[in-house]
């Protein structure tokens, strides 16, 4: 079974040339490459946001299996819902999933389930897919959809991903999908974020968490960007960087009601 793409042609270009040209003007080439445990990057359309994608994975070495962790935003299908096929289908080719390692994370993550539903109509994950490809023709995926909010799911979840990690033996990349504010105004946006974009440079899941709901800020991936951490602080992180922040106003000129971006590394 092959995902076939739900928002090319909206989110980003169907055309495979015009996707290419598109890569190669928004991925960075930076040298030499940093190798990182797992990045925040976001999933918006790429006229928002591919430019903050661009930078961040033009700054790391993509290994060939990457962990693909988005927010569930239909609210359909399983808590943690793995996809169960072969493979996803981009205008770029079609991008294997990786088996043994979806296996080993079934095995040390009870949470995590078998569900195609949940991918159907998803964007957060399918979005990251052509840049992975472009950097990386020959990667392979695990794609994670998340619908859960709580500390104890993500810590679970994140610690059985960093074991699954370990029993594999390669070296994999965690991809957390995420936007920032939503819908407000660029200073209040970027204010709210940077309270974010501070716990996740402290490394410290539980606190990006608790800020984001004590202060609102709408950051829809926060469940995959606090997996992340925690899977990443157990493969033994200890430093995180902003690689780049921008919003949807520095495109449109219009600042009043906006949407944010930002692109982290861990390592």
């Amino acid at each position: 079974m092959i995902r076939q793409p739900a928002v090319s042609g909206q989110f980003y270009t169907s055309d495979t040339r015009k996707l290419r040209l598109e890569l190669e003007n928004l991925v960075t080439s930076a040298t030499p490459k940093e190798k990182v445990l797992g990045i925040i990057a976001p999933h918006a359309g790429y006229v928002y946001s591919g430019a903050v994608a661009g930078a961040v994975y033009g700054e790391i070495e993509v290994p060939r299996s990457v962990i693909i962790l988005g927010p569930n935003h239909h609210g359909i299908g399983a808590r943690a819902a793995l996809y169960p096929g072969g493979g996803w289908l981009t205008p770029l080719g079609t991008v294997s999933v990786n088996r043994p390692l979806a296996e080993l994370i079934k095995k040390h993550s009870p949470l995590v389930e078998d569900d195609a539903a949940a991918h159907h109509y998803e964007h957060s994950l399918e979005v990251q897919v052509p840049f992975l490809q472009y950097t990386r023709p020959d990667v392979t995926i695990v794609p994670l959809c998340l619908g859960f909010g709580d500390f104890a799911g993500c810590s679970a979840l994140g610690k059985g991903i960093a074991q699954a990690i370990q029993e594999f033996g390669k070296e994999v990349l965690i991809v957390a999908s995420s936007d920032m504010t939503h819908y407000e105004p660029a200073d209040e946006a970027k204010k709210k974020d940077d309270l974010a974009i501070m716990e996740v440079l402290a490394l410290n899941p539980e606190g990006l968490l608790k800020v984001c709901r004590d202060r609102k800020i709408t950051m829809c991936g926060v469940i995959p960007a606090v997996t992340m951490l925690v899977a990443a602080k157990e493969l033994g992180a200890g430093h995180a960087r902003l690689v780049s922040y921008a919003t949807s106003g520095d495109v449109t000129g219009d600042s009043r009601q906006v949407v944010a971006y930002a692109a982290l590394t861990v390592s």
